[in-house]
């Protein structure tokens, strides 16, 4: 038997297949497919790609309950088509016929969260704290969370939050506000909180919380602030008292999780679970710590998977999506990092999740003053945006801080604070810190590579950020590497 999990019909939608022995065969993003960021559709391409390791007999999990969904939209004083209260109308009709039109299991949309934290964490039991923009109705979830005597994992819901008080839509809203768009852009406005003052916290806490300690909001922030919210404001720190406003909420949440929680492990998910620079103070509750790498809407498709085979599934790496097939090209990213300071690869199977861990990566020598502007010019991004290191992990510790309950930073789920800045400018925030990517003895290519550039340089990190088109998501096949490589003169290496 192999599960297939699906979520689709909003936003960043995914596939997911497990087997009957807890292997994750395939994960993939639709928007890599279909070239447009964060597509809600499923992709055909994206269905044949994970039809290649399903076998006939399968299931198919939905990430979410669309009656529930509906009901809330209604509140919400939407009119979506009543069509939309079949998971197949999400799903769509082409990829419902090349799945050959199976029956669909609906699961809970925080559920689902949990499930992808859970299952995929090596935790025999945890805390399970959900966070995001909004589920059907959920907003905040916490649940207990074990394997019973058979090895299936069961779900005890402790404590919630309902639309519309949402961390999730309060930060959305302020990042509307400053001018980025909402739904896509939070982690701009997180990396703008560095160069604000927190000034208007006081504000932000008097206008928009209720009651800060039960997290209860004022107004329902679906819609935004007014357009002349703050309007004298600077939106650097508009971006920072946004920040720690969100901070101080999430943490209040990890507290309650902590006093009605019995154990000891932490798994965090969700969307907000992105937000890397409040993930370093998780470490003030728990010592155990997992995120899993996805933990937004696209991962649940993971978590939709894990509700149908119910037990602990094997959680490797994140290189689950489309195969570029070959051996991972070292010595030639070596020459051109070597000649040139910048070059791209694009191998082997595609990440699962936001983040660019080595497989479709553009890299760069991260001690270079002229780097970090080199490579925000091929990015076509704003200058004031920071870049991330990929260090070998057995260094980490001589280069950076790592923050308390992170042993390792595997995923670049956190921030860390920079032991030697001014050596290597081109990784490091104007705050000192950086989100770093530690890279354990795996066999990876990216760790290979990174002896290799240790041996010649005597650096053992590298610059690492996606390798993408401006617009787009992520590159996935060969045929967008050399796109990239046309549109911004770099090479891009297989």
């Amino acid at each position: 038997m192999n599960y297939i999990g699906i979520s689709a019909g909003f936003h960043d939608a995914a596939i997911s297949v497990i087997d009957d022995r807890g292997n994750i065969l395939f994960a993939g993003h639709s928007e890599r497919y279909s070239k447009v960021k964060h597509d809600k559709t499923i992709d055909i391409d994206l269905v044949s790609d994970a039809l290649k390791y399903v076998n006939d007999d399968f299931e198919v999990h939905y990430y979410e309950k669309p009656f529930l969904k509906y009901l809330r939209q209604l509140r919400a004083g939407e009119q979506p088509a009543l069509a939309s209260l079949n998971s197949k109308y999400h799903i769509g009709s082409s990829a419902m016929q090349l799945l050959g039109n199976p029956k669909i299991t609906t699961h809970n949309h925080h559920l689902s969260h949990a499930a992808a934290g859970f299952q995929t964490s090596n935790f025999i039991d945890a805390t399970v704290v959900v966070i995001d923009a909004i589920g059907e109705f959920d907003t905040i979830s916490i649940w207990e969370a074990r394997y019973n005597y058979k090895g299936k994992a069961i779900y005890k819901k402790l404590w919630g939050r309902k639309y519309p008080d949402s961390i999730g839509l309060m930060y959305s809203a302020m990042t509307k506000r400053v001018g980025l768009q909402p739904l896509d852009e939070e982690y701009i406005l997180m990396g703008m909180s560095a160069y604000g003052k927190s000034k208007h916290y006081n504000t932000l806490l008097k206008d928009l919380i209720d009651d800060v300690n039960n997290i209860r909001f004022k107004d329902n922030l679906h819609i935004g602030v007014p357009e002349d919210y703050l309007s004298d404001a600077n939106d650097m720190d508009i971006a920072s008292s946004t920040q720690m406003l969100t901070e101080e909420l999430i943490m209040k949440v990890i507290e309650i999780a902590k006093r009605i929680g019995h154990s000891e492990n932490l798994v965090y998910s969700g969307g907000v679970a992105l937000n890397c620079l409040a993930n370093r103070r998780l470490g003030e509750y728990y010592d155990k710590i997992w995120i899993m790498p996805n933990p937004g809407d696209a991962g649940s498709s993971l978590g939709a998977a894990c509700l149908g085979y119910g037990h602990s599934v094997y959680w490797h790496n994140s290189f689950l999506g489309h195969d570029i097939v070959g051996v991972y090209p070292v010595s030639t990213l070596l020459e051109y990092l070597l000649r040139d300071s910048i070059v791209g690869v694009a191998h082997g199977r595609a990440e699962f999740g936001p983040r660019a861990l080595g497989n479709r990566s553009l890299l760069a020598d991260p001690r270079g003053n002229e780097i970090k502007d080199k490579v925000n010019e091929i990015k076509r991004r704003q200058k004031f945006r920071p870049f991330a290191p990929v260090i070998l992990e057995e260094y980490a510790n001589n280069y950076f801080i790592l923050p308390s309950g992170w042993s390792n930073c595997r995923y670049m789920q956190s921030i860390a604070t920079c032991r030697h800045p001014d050596l290597f400018p081109a990784i490091v925030h104007v705050d000192g810190t950086s989100r770093v990517q530690t890279v354990p003895k795996d066999g990876s290519g990216i760790r290979k590579l990174l002896e290799e550039w240790n041996a010649l340089t005597g650096c053992p990190m590298l610059l690492n950020t996606s390798l993408n088109i401006r617009g787009e998501p992520m590159v996935n096949d060969r045929n967008d590497a050399d796109r990239f490589e046309k549109l911004y003169n770099v090479p891009v290496i297989s």
